[in-house]
């Protein structure tokens, strides 16, 4: 099982979405983390469907910045610790083995939010 993280930086590029595809479908995909795709999330389902992944958990775009998209397989047990607008913090399980706990980021862009959320990203 493969894990994709892409920084997108857009998912409605012509492009992308095939490319994603072959992506996932090449590596047999079973957890993709998408940032900063700018996208809502009824678009965002559309191309989950054609990824053929059962599961998703979204941070909602601000206006048309950011934005967090995780979707999994149904061989994977994945909750959901917490989030924000950068991070979304998980506990995993792969066909019932040993649980691990997985944190997919998206750091902030500016300087001045840096140093606090690498803090918070540390306490976790």
């Amino acid at each position: 099982m493969a894990l994709l993280a892409w920084n997108v930086r857009g998912l409605g590029n012509r492009d992308t979405v095939p490319a994603l595809k072959n992506l996932c479908f090449k590596h047999k995909t079973g957890i993709i983390f998408l940032s900063e795709m700018k996208q809502k999330k009824r678009y965002l389902e559309k191309v989950r469907m054609k990824m053929k992944m059962d599961n998703e958990f979204y941070v909602e775009p601000t206006g048309l910045a950011g934005g967090l998209a995780l979707w999994w397989n149904s061989e994977i047990k994945l909750s959901v610790l917490q989030y924000d607008k950068n991070f979304i913090d998980t506990i995993i399980s792969i066909n019932g083995e040993d649980e691990w706990f997985g944190t997919f980021i998206y750091a902030p862009p500016y300087e001045s939010e840096k140093q606090e959320f690498w803090e918070r990203i540390g306490r976790l």
